[in-house]
């Protein structure tokens, strides 16, 4: 009692004190990570590190993913070297950040985050507790201390393959649970976020939030709401890329998280679980597929996969008053735009994507004269064929309709004429009979000018 008292009136992480904690140092034997299983780059920032006479370890994520089975997507080292002693002994690196100051070390196409052990003290909070700045150094002890959850508060030494445990992390690890380091309602005041990595590590990992750690969620849901739209819209894409997309959105909803903290997914979830919409569970099921084969992901892509349930309903609904079905889709997609703009800037280089993959859904419907053949020359069509595979798994449009456009991008000249042909028969095309005479003309003349280059 004692020992808690001292703790709330000092304002005192839980398991802190004034007194030093002994770290539980566990051998290879005990946790199986050999140094080998590290990358290269990990392996020499930290060997230079410690040939120059300073502590060096890999710390965080990536020990826990390794005594976990899974290869990690990168390494961070933490060391009692200075950011401006790191710089001076790599030559490719950079000091970077303001708030928190850290070191990128480029090694070949890795680069390798760096940082300072973490001091006790925060340099500056404001009127609600969140940190804003903190470069203050000090011991791995309060480093450990420092970091959010015990699983993440690991240390990994190359140098003898010992794993150091401020926290019982190692026992938590194996019980698969997510612990907050310190008092969790005062952490999350200092950093918001952290609410947000609970739900996605919980989520990705398989791991369940702890009592104490998650009963203060939904009353500081709120103060997200403060953080910049950058940070969030950051936040939001390591969810959506998480290989567990689906159960980060159901764990969001879960832990009172779901609305009004992301404006893009409110599209998408609400408080009564109503968010099982197949083609939205399809997408993020292919993303995560994506992600487990390490292919690359388009942000673009799975952006316009969230919001395509608001912007098909605002298209149907025109369709259905008469408008004809490329303005009426233009009209639905400005609508949907200008209430994200509202509440949830896209930035740019992911809504161009996002706006022309919608916007040529349009087009697959279009397969007579040399339209197909200008279709598939758009830098987008692939993507938007994409788009619509999803869309015909999900049940929106005819299985044929997709066959037909795979069978086309395929095809040979002939093979192509003959396609074409079948969809007239089927009606496959609604133009006017004048405006198909007219294209079928500019066809023939486009195809009898590229006959030569066809048969060189």
């Amino acid at each position: 009692m004692i020992r808690k008292l001292i703790r709330k009136v000092l304002d005192l992480p839980a398991g802190m004190s004034k007194r030093r904690n002994k770290p539980r140092v566990f051998p290879l034997p005990q946790h199986g990570v050999r140094r080998d299983q590290l990358s290269q780059a990990a392996l020499r920032v930290t060997s230079r590190l410690q040939e120059a006479g300073y502590a060096a370890y890999v710390v965080g994520g990536a020990v826990r993913d390794l005594m976990l089975g899974v290869s990690p997507k990168d390494f961070d080292v933490a060391t009692n070297a200075t950011p401006e002693q790191v710089h001076h002994l790599f030559r490719r690196s950079r000091i970077i950040g303001r708030r928190f100051r850290i070191v990128h070390v480029m090694m070949g196409p890795e680069t390798i985050e760096v940082t300072t052990f973490r001091g006790g003290n925060v340099d500056d909070t404001n009127e609600t507790g969140r940190i804003m700045a903190d470069n203050s150094f000090g011991s791995q002890e309060e480093d450990a201390h420092r970091r959010d959850f015990t699983v993440n508060a690991l240390f990994y030494d190359p140098s003898d393959e010992t794993v150091i445990d401020y926290h019982n992390g190692v026992k938590d690890l194996h019980a698969k649970k997510l612990v907050m380091i310190g008092q969790p309602a005062r952490r999350y005041q200092e950093d918001p976020v952290r609410m947000l990595r609970a739900v996605r590590l919980a989520a990705k990992l398989g791991f369940e939030i702890d009592e104490d750690t998650r009963k203060p969620i939904r009353a500081h849901a709120h103060l997200l709401k403060k953080e910049p739209a950058a940070r969030l819209f950051d936040e939001m894409l390591k969810l959506l890329m998480s290989g567990q997309a689906y159960a980060c959105l159901k764990k969001l909803r879960d832990e009172g998280l779901a609305r009004g903290v992301f404006p893009l997914l409110d599209a998408v979830m609400d408080d009564k679980g109503n968010n099982d919409d197949a083609f939205l569970r399809l997408s993020l099921e292919s993303t995560d597929a994506r992600l487990r084969a390490d292919k690359p992901i388009s942000v673009g892509f799975l952006l316009a996969t969230l919001l395509w349930r608001q912007v098909n309903q605002g298209w149907q609904q025109r369709l259905a008053a008469g408008e004809k079905s490329l303005p009426a889709l233009l009209s639905a997609i400005s609508d949907v735009e200008s209430e994200q703009d509202n509440d949830f800037a896209i930035p740019r280089r992911f809504s161009v994507t996002m706006r022309e993959i919608w916007t040529l859904q349009a087009r697959f419907d279009s397969r007579s004269g040399g339209r197909p053949y200008r279709f598939l020359e758009q830098p987008r069509f692939r993507a938007a064929y994409d788009f619509l595979a999803l869309r015909s798994e999900a049940g929106e449009v005819p299985a044929q309709l997709v066959s037909w456009w795979e069978r086309f991008q395929r095809a040979d000249a002939d093979e192509c004429e003959r396609l074409i042909a079948e969809a007239k028969e089927q009606g496959g095309d609604a133009e006017p009979a004048k405006k198909r005479r007219r294209r079928r003309s500019n066809s023939r003349r486009r195809d009898e000018s590229g006959g030569g280059e066809s048969a060189e």
